[in-house]
């Protein structure tokens, strides 16, 4: 045990030493663009989750073994990233969001092939200036009835290339990145 404390002690002093300081100036240029951003992210683990959240998840998704969240903070906004799987084994993430005080789902998250997407997705996909194949998709089923398909790239693998948006059978290739 003491050995392990000595070893930990070592590895933060040299984590610390004059080669491994960024100095203040190029701070700001040693992080990726991708995540420069006000986020504040805390881990849960299943077993941390408030009591309304999970309830929240196993209403929504019968059956649900929750696995743990992350608590997100994100432009003044609170969500509750609920990750688990379906009593068949899929996995399944709910993103659920803080407004005036009370708890909602606003989609349910899971990887699909990007063989399933349907084909006026795709479609507007192709729009792209710059089309791919996804090497991950992620369908996201929100609560107003649409669905957002969520395609990253093989060089991009932390955030959507591009996102689709499917309502009422018609497909749109979203500008921005949806909000949830």
């Amino acid at each position: 045990m003491l050995r392990l404390a000595k070893l930990s002690i070592l590895g933060l002093l040299s984590a610390c030493a004059p080669e491994n300081v960024v100095p203040p100036e190029n701070r700001e240029a040693e992080t990726p663009a991708t995540t420069a951003s006000d986020d504040v992210v805390t881990e849960l683990s299943a077993a941390a989750i408030p009591a309304e959240i999970r309830e929240l998840a196993e209403k929504t998704v019968e059956g649900i073994r929750i696995s743990g969240a992350e608590r997100k903070e994100r432009e003044g906004r609170i969500y509750y990233d609920v990750e688990g799987a379906r009593p068949d084994g899929s996995e399944v993430e709910l993103d659920i969001l803080r407004e005036n005080g009370v708890f909602r789902v606003v989609e349910i998250q899971r990887d699909i092939a990007w063989a399933d997407v349907p084909a006026n997705a795709k479609a507007a996909a192709a729009k792209s200036p710059t089309p791919f194949v996804p090497v991950r998709v992620i369908e996201s089923r929100e609560t107003d009835g649409s669905i957002v398909f969520e395609l990253f790239s093989k060089d991009r693998a932390d955030k959507p290339t591009l996102e689709v948006r499917v309502v009422d059978g018609k497909a749109e290739l979203l500008a921005t990145a949806w909000p949830h």
